[in-house]
Parts: structure tokens; C-alpha cells; sequence
């Protein structure tokens, strides 16, 4: 399960992120207002963790931003006022919980955890794509119930795919994924990940998992979905054959 902490201080969101990595989360940082919006908009998160004190807007703002772009994602607020004005308007806007400093990271995981369940976070730990099965809880992947034996970085990557199946990701994508904005590596690492998981899937047969996006990045299609008839391809079924240009973008 993947959460998203969104802090702008140093040293309070080391120890954070510590705490919900030891709890067996996994999390990402996001340092600005602006970049939790994104992220959650982005990316299915099971739950987000969000300071009020973010530099480029309050808690309240970015509360009522993912409620208004109807973002359901969990949301815990937490702040250094505690006041029954203060969490009466942070649940008004559509905070889940409301934390007040100063607090125990041990208190922070349990709530995690409890509106993890009422959500129903944990209900569906396995997501399936074909006869790719992902455990999402001890981060195991089987084909088949044949196991895969991935990296972090490339469980990391496969997860996001079949959580997006469908959709192209990008490479800046990945890699804010991967390394949540912090000392990221060329892009072109992105390019190394994909190859090496599709060298692994295909020693277990299925290797047509992941296709690439020339000029954006690399889907995941569901071997079960009905494909969509392309109008292009409908054309090429005319009597009369198309232009060379035509033809040359369905070879494309």
C-alpha cells in the first residue's frame, strides 16, 4: 500500500517516512502543496498524509482542491493546532483524521492503519492482470504461480504500471515514483528498469506485458481486454488503399 506524506521540513519528514517504512508502507514525499495535488492525481494512492504548514498553501487548501477535483483519497491533516475549530473545519473540507503536535509516530501508524480498513485498503491485496498475480501487502510477484524475483526499484515499477494498466506513463513519471523528487538518477535509468523486468517476465512467458510509447514512456495492456477497433486499421480494410503516409503511420 502506498501512501503520500507531504511535508517541506527536513527532519520531521525523515523521521515520518522512517516510521511508515518500518510499518511496511510504502511512501512518497511530496515537498509542496502544488506537488501533492499532482501526485495524488496522478497515482492511486491508499492514503495521504498532509502537514498544514506547507509553504505554498495551508492543509485547507489543499483539502478543498483534491475534494473539488474529486479526489477520494484518505486524508490525515496533521498541524500544530489543536483546537476544535481547527478539526471541525479540516473535516468540513473532507479530512478523514486530524493529528495535533506534538504525537507519537506509533499514534500516526495506528490511524493509518485503522482508516486503511474502513476504506477497505487492504481488501484487495492482490492485483491480477492476465496470469500476472502482484501481491501488493509482501511486494511478491507470480506468473502462473511461477515467482518472479524483483528488485525494489522493479517491483516499484511493475506495481504503478498494473495499478495504471492502460494508461501510458511517462519516464519523469517513474522516476518521481521511484525516488519521490529526491537525488533522481538520469532518466535514462527508466529505460534499464523496464528492460531487466521484461527480460524476468519473459523467462515465465510473458513477455507482452509492456509495451512502449514511442516518445512518452511504457503502458501495461490486460491480456483480457477487449482491444478497440482503430480507425486506421478499419481504413486499411477499404477497397480503395490509403495514401502511403496513411500506411506508413499504421506500420508505426
Amino acid at each position: 500500500m502506498r501512501i503520500l506524506f507531504a511535508e517541506d521540513k527536513f527532519t520531521s519528514s525523515r523521521a515520518i517516512l522512517s516510521a511508515l517504512k518500518k510499518a511496511g508502507f510504502a511512501a512518497d514525499l511530496a515537498r509542496s502543496g502544488q506537488n501533492a495535488i499532482e501526485l495524488l492525481r496522478n497515482y492511486d494512492y491508499g492514503l495521504a498524509i498532509i502537514t498544514m504548514t506547507l509553504a505554498d498553501m495551508d492543509g485547507y487548501t489543499i483539502l478543498n482542491t483534491l475534494r473539488t477535483l474529486k479526489i477520494t483519497t484518505p486524508v490525515i491533516i496533521l498541524s500544530n493546532i489543536d483546537t476544535p475549530d481547527a478539526k471541525i473545519r479540516a473535516f468540513a473540507l473532507g479530512a478523514d483524521d486530524y493529528l495535533a503536535e506534538p504525537f507519537e509516530s506509533a499514534e500516526l501508524i495506528a490511524r493509518a492503519q485503522a482508516i486503511l480498513r474502513r476504506s477497505n485498503g487492504y481488501a484487495h491485496p492482490v492485483a491480477q492482470v492476465g496470469a500476472l498475480t502482484l501481491h501488493l501487502n509482501n511486494h511478491t510477484v507470480t506468473v502462473e504461480n511461477r515467482p518472479i524475483h524483483l528488485t525494489g526499484k522493479e517491483f516499484a515499477i511493475l506495481e504503478l504500471l498494473v495499478l495504471r494498466k492502460g494508461i501510458a506513463q511517462t519516464k519523469e513519471t517513474f522516476l518521481n515514483h521511484l525516488y519521490g523528487g529526491r537525488d533522481e538518477p538520469d532518466i535514462k535509468i527508466i529505460d534499464v528498469f523496464i528492460c531487466k523486468l521484461r527480460k524476468k517476465l519473459q523467462t515465465v512467458g510473458a513477455e507482452d506485458l509492456i509495451s512502449t510509447v514511442w516518445g512518452r514512456g511504457y503502458i501495461l495492456h490486460d491480456p483480457q481486454a477487449q482491444p478497440v477497433p482503430s480507425p486506421l486499421i478499419a481504413l486499411s480494410q477499404l477497397p480503395v488503399p490509403p495514401e502511403p503516409a496513411l500506411l506508413h503511420a499504421i506500420g508505426d
